[in-house]
């Protein structure tokens, strides 16, 4: 009697849908990502259905003017819509493990079983890696690789948006180095006065920086959210005020999308502990360390995609040596958009307000 099996290629692909799913749904900023307009992440995947090397996202400004009233002529009185558009480029990156016959005698459906989780966890590392890099960048050029031309730049055209410790007062006239230099360990650490200030500054920016809603959350309410290093969040932890407020999260927030075990919430921000966030060293007073801190909004990051991340296999030495890869053509970018008179002249961070604090390591 013939016996039906699945196609190779069948179970290749089922194994790449699981695949795609959990690493959308696992990995470190699965919770911020999102299609709409509204995500903290925006997932573009515009590219996976035509050739093309870069995706764009668009802004559309909000209408600031009054309108007419009462009868008044409308016609001649209408407003502009002040549309702005980011260039988002994608890149091709991919990893994979090979085993060699006598030393593991597994089929290629079983390497692959054995490949997934660690191919899975560097797919994540790297997503997480991208981000990290993209929140702080400085107009598309990694932090570590910028100037202080570059950032001072950046500086002049985000100081609406940049908080450099507990104060507005410590920009020293936009150059960020000297700025840096104004935080100390004694009234720069991350605290909740500290954090409510960010939110402000995001509310009262121009562009205004939107909060996102909790789709999973019963309340309604808007949030922003927070990533911290290690050290800053250590710090915030051990004020009082927050010991007290996390007695108070309700179960509701325990329950959302965005809030997690282990994050704060203080003010409607949802401060997340990345312990991957580098650490500024010798840049403060005193030569102490600082690290940065991002409270995001919508469209903080862009995530473009021309193809989700897949799997392959390849044979080698006469059939004796087999190997398992994954790989993905996607792009991960801080979404900055123009202010100035051209579409990309003065650009600013949209959907993101940067902090600095003290990050002094544990005596």
């Amino acid at each position: 009697m013939a016996e039906t099996s699945a196609a190779t290629g069948l179970t290749v692909q089922q194994w790449d849908d699981q695949f795609f799913t959990e690493h959308l749904s696992e990995n470190r900023f699965a919770g911020e990502m999102g299609t709409s307009q509204s995500s903290i992440i925006q997932v573009k995947e515009d590219l996976t259905k035509k050739a093309g090397d870069s995706v764009t996202f668009a802004l559309v400004n909000k209408l600031s003017g009054a309108g007419v009233t009462d009868g008044s002529t409308l016609e001649g009185n209408e407003e502009s819509l002040d549309s702005r558009s980011f260039k988002l480029t994608i890149n091709e990156r991919a990893h994979g493990v090979r085993s060699n016959r006598w030393e593991n005698q597994i089929s290629a459906i079983n390497l692959r079983k054995a490949a997934k989780a660690s191919l899975k966890d560097w797919s994540m590392e790297n997503t997480r890696d991208r981000v990290l890099d993209a929140l702080a960048s400085i107009n598309g050029v990694a932090y570590g690789s910028a100037s202080e031309a570059n950032k001072d730049a950046w500086l002049v055209d985000n100081a609406d948006r940049v908080l450099f410790g507990a104060a507005k007062s410590n920009n020293s006239s936009n150059d960020h180095s000297a700025s840096l230099a104004n935080i100390d360990n004694t009234n720069d650490k991350l605290t909740p006065g500290a954090i409510s200030l960010m939110k402000r500054i995001a509310s009262t920016a121009s562009p205004k920086i939107r909060p996102v809603m909790d789709s999973y959350a019963k309340n309604g309410r808007k949030y922003y959210v927070m990533y911290v290093g290690s050290l800053t969040f250590r710090d915030l932890r051990e004020n009082s005020a927050i010991q007290q407020a996390q007695r108070e999260v309700s179960l509701s927030s325990e329950n959302s999308r965005l809030f997690k075990g282990g994050d704060i919430l203080w003010d409607n921000v949802i401060v997340k502990e990345i312990e991957d966030i580098a650490v500024l060293s010798g840049v403060g007073a005193a030569g102490i360390d600082v690290a940065p801190a991002y409270l995001c909004g919508a469209q903080a990051l862009g995530y473009g995609v021309a193809e989700r991340w897949k799997s392959a296999e390849e044979t080698f030495d006469y059939g004796r040596k087999k190997g398992c890869a994954i790989m993905e053509m996607g792009g991960i970018e801080k979404l900055t958009f123009g202010s100035g008179s051209g579409d990309t002249d003065d650009l600013k961070d949209h959907g993101i307000v940067t902090g600095f604090f003290a990050a002094v390591a544990d005596s």
